[in-house]
């Protein structure tokens, strides 16, 4: 199924109030690269499941938290944990390179 699909609107419910870990992945149709990190983002949702949330937020027609989060370019993630960004890549990104992103800044101490 993969990680659900958000909008500027939606983004304060989505990522800002969540309790548990957010991965935000800014994307877009056109980028070539999004489609190469796309089953990465799919496979993080699918597999931490129980342990954080993951969103997708497509560029085109959400300039709103492009801009709130500094997105210079795509494909860009941003990690958040209680309301919170802590982290942020842009760029294509291997899921090897995804996961240790991950378990590093949101289960280093579990």
């Amino acid at each position: 199924m993969g990680a659900q699909i958000i909008t500027d609107e939606q983004f304060t419910a989505e990522v800002l109030s969540q309790a548990q870990p957010v991965v935000v992945y800014f994307w877009a149709d056109w980028c070539g690269p999004c489609k190469l990190v796309s089953p990465s983002i799919d496979w993080v949702s699918q597999n931490y499941t129980d342990r954080l949330k993951v969103v997708k937020l497509p560029v085109d027609g959400n300039p709103e938290s492009v801009k709130t989060y500094a997105v210079e370019g795509v494909p860009a993630i941003r990690l958040f944990q209680d309301g919170q960004l802590i982290h942020s890549w842009e760029g294509a990104i291997t899921k090897a390179k995804l996961t240790e992103m991950i378990d590093r800044h949101f289960f280093a101490s579990a």
